[in-house]
This record gives C-alpha cells, sequence and structure tokens, in this order.
C-alpha cells in the first residue's frame, strides 16, 4: 500500500510554444464538434492507456470488501457510494488524456489482499470507431463483482473540450453474498482553459449509485467552479429512498479530490465519508513488462511512455505514429481479406448492444464460476492471464513494473 497526494495540482501552464500548437488545432475546431478522431499533440498525453486509466476506480478495493462484510444493506450503500467516490481523486498532474487504445488492445492485473483474498481485472478495447472499453472484475473470496463498459465521446465547446460518456456507457457492482446489483452512472469531465487562462481539469453534472434490491439510491452533482465564484472540486448529493414517498436518509457534501462528508439526516451528525490523505493506495500485480504480449497495454505504448517520461516529444510522436499506422494497416488487411474482428476476453449481445465477459453467462446471473474461491480464482486466472503459447506471466508490484527509461 502506498499513499496519494491529494494536493497534485489540477492545473497546467502551458509553454508559449505548446500554446500556439494548441490555439492552431482549435481553429480548426467547430462548436460541439466529435473530437473522437482528432489527433493530439504528444505534449497533453498522460503516459498510460485509457484501457488502464479504468483502473483508477480499483484503487482503494478495500472499501468494497468492507461493503460486502457489513451486514445492514444502509451500511453496505453508503460503503458502496464511497468506493465510487474514491476514484475520482487519482489523476496526472496537470490536465492530461490517456493513450487512446486501439483495436483489440487490453490491460489485465491483479490485487493481493492482507487476508490473502485476490481479485482480477481485465479491459478490452472491443471498438475503435465508435471507442468503446469493456472491463470486468472479480473478488470470488469476497463475492464482489464489477462490469461495465465505457463509451467516451469527446466535445469542444470553445474554451473547453468535454469528455462526456454516451448513454451506453454503464458500471454494475454486484455484492453476491447479498444479492445486490448496484448500478453506476458518470459525471463529465472537462479540461478548462485550452484558448485562454490556465488549463485545469473539471468533473461536472450529476451521476447516480442505485441499488434497486435495497430501495436505496445517491445522486451526487459533480458542481463546476463560477467564473466569479464557487470553488474547485466540489459535490453536493443525497442519499434517498427510490420508492415514494422518497425519504432523505442522508446528505453529502466536501471536495472530491480531497475530504467528502456525509450527514445523518436523522441524527444530525456530520462524518468524514472518505479522505484521499489518509487512504491507501491499492498497488497492482501486473505481468513484467517483457512478459507481456504485443497488444498489451504497457508493452504495446512503452515507447511512447519512455519518450514522454525523457521529455522527448518528437520520439514520442514518432512511435505513437507507428502504432497508430499500424493500426490503420491492419483494419485495410481486414477489409481486403473480409475478416470480422472477434475480441479476445468479451462477446458482443447484439440485441442488447453490450459487451458481457466470456466467462459470463449472460448479464443477469452470476459467473459461470464454481463457488470455491480457490477453484474460481485458478479459472479467473487461467482466462485472464493465460499467453497463446499456455504459459502464466510472471507477476511484479506496480512500483516495480514501470517503463524503464
Amino acid at each position: 500500500m502506498s499513499k496519494f497526494d491529494p494536493k497534485d495540482s489540477n492545473e497546467e501552464a502551458l509553454d508559449p510554444e505548446a500554446g500556439n500548437i494548441i490555439l492552431a488545432m482549435v481553429k480548426q475546431f467547430s462548436k460541439d464538434m466529435d473530437l473522437s478522431r482528432v489527433t493530439f499533440p504528444t505534449f497533453v498525453l498522460e503516459p498510460r492507456s485509457f484501457t488502464e486509466r479504468v483502473t483508477d476506480f480499483m484503487t482503494h478495493p478495500d472499501v468494497l470488501l468492507d461493503a460486502a462484510s457489513q451486514e445492514n444493506e444502509i451500511d453496505r450503500f453508503i460503503q458502496v457510494t464511497k468506493y465510487y467516490l474514491s476514484g475520482w481523486h487519482i489523476h496526472p498532474r496537470g490536465v492530461k488524456k490517456p493513450y487512446n487504445p486501439v483495436l483489440g488492445e487490453f490491460f489485465r492485473c491483479r490485487y493481493s489482499f492482507e487476508d490473502d483474498s485476490r481479485s482480477f481485472y481485465i479491459s478490452e478495447q472491443v471498438s475503435h470507431h465508435p471507442p468503446i472499453t469493456a472491463m470486468y472484475y472479480n473478488n470470488p473470496q469476497h463475492g464482489i463483482r464489477i462490469n461495465g463498459e465505457l463509451r467516451p465521446i469527446s466535445r469542444f465547446f470553445g474554451n473547453s473540450v468535454a469528455m462526456m460518456l454516451d448513454s451506453k456507457s454503464y458500471g454494475k457492482i454486484y455484492l453476491d453474498s447479498h444479492g445486490e446489483e448496484y448500478n453506476i452512472t458518470y459525471p463529465n469531465m472537462y479540461a478548462r482553459g485550452i484558448l485562454f487562462g490556465k488549463m485545469f481539469l473539471e468533473l461536472g453534472e450529476k451521476s447516480t449509485v442505485i441499488c434497486e434490491k435495497s430501495n436505496l439510491q445517491c445522486e451526487v452533482e459533480f458542481k463546476t467552479k463560477g467564473f466569479f465564484t464557487g470553488s474547485y472540486n466540489q459535490i453536493e448529493g443525497k442519499i434517498t429512498t427510490i420508492s415514494e414517498p422518497r425519504e432523505t436518509l442522508y446528505h453529502i457534501s466536501g471536495n472530491w479530490q480531497t475530504v467528502t462528508y456525509i450527514k445523518n439526516v436523522k441524527t444530525d451528525e456530520t462524518t468524514v465519508l472518505f479522505d484521499s490523505s489518509q487512504e491507501s493506495v491499492m498497488l497492482k500485480d501486473v505481468p513484467k513488462i517483457d512478459d507481456q504480449e504485443p497488444n498489451e497495454s504497457r508493452n504495446l505504448w512503452r515507447h511512447v511512455t519512455v519518450a514522454l517520461k525523457n521529455k522527448d516529444q518528437d520520439a514520442a510522436t514518432t512511435e505513437k505514429t507507428k502504432i497508430e499506422e499500424a493500426q490503420r494497416e491492419a483494419a485495410r488487411t481486414r477489409r481486403a481479406q473480409k475478416i470480422q474482428w472477434s475480441q479476445r476476453f468479451f462477446s458482443h449481445d447484439a440485441e442488447k448492444d453490450i459487451y458481457l465477459p466470456k466467462i459470463c453467462i449472460d448479464d443477469n446471473e452470476i459467473d459461470a464460476l464454481p463457488s470455491d474461491p480457490e477453484e474460481a480464482g485458478n479459472i479467473l486466472t487461467q482466462w485472464i492471464f493465460t499467453k497463446p503459447d499456455g504459459s502464466i506471466p510472471e507477476f511484479v508490484k506496480d512500483d516495480e513494473s514501470s517503463v524503464p527509461c
């Protein structure tokens, strides 16, 4: 476990040359323009892929373990809400965007806990146009599963760029030992000040956590700062019953980057819900970089990452272009040979237009896994980590696995 510094800045001041490049790009944009096919300069890139960035929501997986252990449904719901809010404070310094994953790219890892349980994670870029990232997480010892997909849409709004999620994006958290399913929606992300002023990152709009079985829902508004008033990173929300007449049970407030609070309406007691400076970051177990497959995220982008860390923008651009050209050539070959692309870890349900992990029966049933946690863990290991030659990669802790610079 390691600590995260919540004081890392959301702001970034561009040097004059970078600012001129951005300005030249923006002049070609029109308001509400879809930016999904726009190639951005490498100095705006965060040195990791979007397939890995999704794991930010697994930064504090012990919170979910606590949720599964709660006997009271309201306590479980509060812990799931805490888990959801705990994923937003992880971000690169300044305003950066992750690499756009190529079709078939994947990121996989596992998490090892003090109680000897393990969680397993896989995400795959199942579509390139439109971009869709499918993900799956499972801790068989505690009966916790997460699956979902993210369909990002980028839009230009004058002095801002927004990263929104298509309405078909979703996240589902299952606490199988309690038979509960939590449905989650997400806020928008904005890069402000791209034309004038300092660039800064901001979250905005409402998001929800809903559990039908518990008759509970949480609606949280990520508040954007006004031009002259307000503060950055503020949230306001409430936990209520779903059925009418709706009863408000708790109020939520605070700063999504630092400390959030929860207030019991009946007792008027306010306590800390999540404090990012006090929570430990769970390090991932990842395959060694030299033991990763060619289309595994860190290996695929390793030379771009090295160049970015060395602040060599020319080399980063060259390496990034190689990956993009290889992607285009592979697409041309498939079209010429009339080959239909097939996902490796997920299956497409055409009727519902959703991607489900191939280890599942369907989205309404528990995984096709044995009830014994050890057996289930072995099956998950084989499914997620087996390489084409039948071997399992060697793992290292996340802080030991960065691409050598």
